[in-house]
């Protein structure tokens, strides 16, 4: 599944795209929102928002379109009419007289009044959306912080969009590694070294991830290895899917392990499993 900086990236894409630009033709798969094609026929799409893995097009006329890719949808942008070859079903298209944005395979697709948004039950449990909106690590600092995170394991409480939209499974084991947390803690077990580092290293990898096309791994290393023939998937992360290879800062060995049922990488030498006392 894409995670937020991916998205993030499609949204400007189809932002580029539609951005006051009068739709010329609208088409949903699902009977139950046809009746908006005429509603949505000649509006001018404003902006393109995410808040993580959601994204909402909206529309001068106070309608805002909501989808979610899940586990298979897929944008593309494309010339005007100008279908993929692909074996997807198209579940959303909007055209302008040039470009067409495309939305395969999601079922996740709403439209909503633009005073409806914020009840959505996803917008609504939605944690900050760090490629969106203004999120400073003071912000997660005390958002890590508050009672409701606080005694959480970080490798659960990472995927948890309600507390930050956006992080997904690569993410969850890019950031523990940066913040130098062992998996099996929680926040409240961290000295508070570990918490700022934690909270100054999701902005900085989710905006590096965004920036780079999903490079997690320090970036002058990342072309160092480049230059040296290394495979992307090698140099993309510093810990992620390379488990048995060394850890790029002490030669470790990289480790793999299960959490949430999905799979994490960390590096036992830098990611100490032992916990300070816990605070009252």
């Amino acid at each position: 599944m894409p995670e937020g900086p991916e998205i993030r990236r499609v949204a400007d894409q189809i932002e580029r795209a539609l951005q006051h630009k009068q739709v010329a033709e609208v088409y949903f798969a699902f009977p139950e929102l046809q009746g908006y094609e005429e509603i949505l026929q000649g509006a001018v799409v404003t902006r393109v928002d995410t808040k993580g893995k959601a994204m909402l097009i909206r529309f001068d006329n106070n309608y805002t379109i909501y989808s979610h890719n899940q586990l298979y949808g897929k944008w593309y942008v494309r010339n005007a009419y100008n279908y993929p070859k692909t074996n997807r079903q198209l579940r959303l298209a909007l055209h302008n007289e040039k470009k067409s944005a495309l939305l395969y395979s999601s079922s996740d697709i709403e439209v909503l009044r633009d005073e409806e948004v914020g009840e959505h039950p996803f917008i609504a449990k939605a944690g900050p959306d760090i490629l969106s909106e203004k999120v400073t690590p003071q912000d997660l600092l005390q958002r890590i912080k508050d009672r409701k995170f606080f005694r959480r394991r970080w490798a659960i409480l990472l995927l948890d969009q309600g507390f930050v939209a956006g992080i997904g499974n690569y993410l969850r084991s890019e950031i523990l590694f940066a913040a130098r947390i062992h998996p099996s803690l929680r926040p409240i077990d961290c000295s508070e070294e570990q918490l700022v580092k934690a909270a100054g290293s999701i902005i900085r990898l989710m905006e590096q991830s965004y920036r780079t096309g999903g490079i997690t791994n320090d970036l002058e290393l990342a072309e160092k290895l480049k230059a040296e023939g290394v495979k992307r998937s090698r140099y993309r992360h510093w810990v992620f899917n390379r488990e048995g290879a060394h850890c790029f800062i002490c030669g470790t060995e990289i480790k793999k392990t299960q959490a949430a049922s999905r799979r994490l990488y960390y590096c036992p030498e830098c990611q100490h499993a032992e916990a300070r006392p816990s605070a009252r």
